[in-house]
């Protein structure tokens, strides 16, 4: 009983140490936000998969308007994984035929949650793809948690090959985005998007095919009008 005691309370400690893992993203969210961390949070809703995201208690008191400002400039995207990248992983573990034996392409992967999800469900490859050179290293580091391979581009033009299907979530939320819809038909035999935001979604050849309640990690305290995430799908 002794031994087993010893071996239940190291592994809680081993476990709490892994939550409060500190990497280098951490350094990156201190300059604007010095208070704040990043934690390794699971998402708990099936998947398995576990991300590096800001800390639960993640500062939400006023900023100076420098470090506003700043935030405004670059935005910490990375640090969240947003309602619809909860529910289109979820969705995709789901539905693992979607991606197995497949070329798949994550669109503004941020965290990578979608990127990740793909590679659990037996993609053959998965290409994380984002400008934000701070979210590439994210992905990267989530990967790594997860234990699966990707593939990394920063500039979604620059993907050779043939792409059997591309995956995006929250990418909607600016308007100047939405051309981006007829260029994802383009360029693969399929395409899933994830969004809370756009309302009335009317866009040929998309679908809806799915739609559930989602929240973004931390909490950010959403109305439920953003936690009810829709998935479309065109393909082809």
């Amino acid at each position: 009983m002794a031994l087993y005691a010893y071996f239940e309370s190291a592994q809680r400690i081993i476990q709490e140490l892994t939550r409060l893992i500190s990497t280098t993203l951490t350094d990156v969210v201190h300059e604007i936000l010095p208070t704040a961390r990043i934690e390794t949070l699971d998402l708990n809703n099936g998947t398995g998969i576990q991300l590096y995201l800001m800390n639960e208690d993640y500062p939400q008191d006023r900023l100076p308007q420098e470090a506003a400002l700043k935030l405004m400039e670059q935005p910490y995207y990375w640090a969240f994984c947003w309602a619809s990248g909860l529910v289109l992983s979820q969705y995709i573990l789901s539905n693992p035929e979607l991606v197995a034996g497949k070329r798949v392409v994550d669109f503004g992967c941020g965290s990578g949650v979608v990127a990740i999800a793909a590679a659990k469900a037996g993609a053959r490859e998965v290409v994380a793809c984002d400008i934000d050179p701070v979210a590439m290293q994210a992905t990267y580091e989530n990967a790594q948690l997860n234990q699966v391979c990707l593939t990394y581009s920063d500039n979604f033009d620059n993907i050779e090959g043939h792409v059997d299907i591309i995956i995006v979530a929250d990418v909607l939320y600016d308007r100047d985005n939405f051309p981006w819809l007829a260029r994802f038909a383009e360029r693969a035999n399929d395409v899933l998007i994830a969004d809370s935001r756009v309302k009335n979604f009317d866009f040929p050849p998309y679908q809806q095919v799915d739609r559930r309640e989602g929240c973004t990690m931390p909490d950010l305290d959403e109305s439920a009008e953003f936690r009810d995430v829709r998935i479309y799908r065109a393909s082809f």
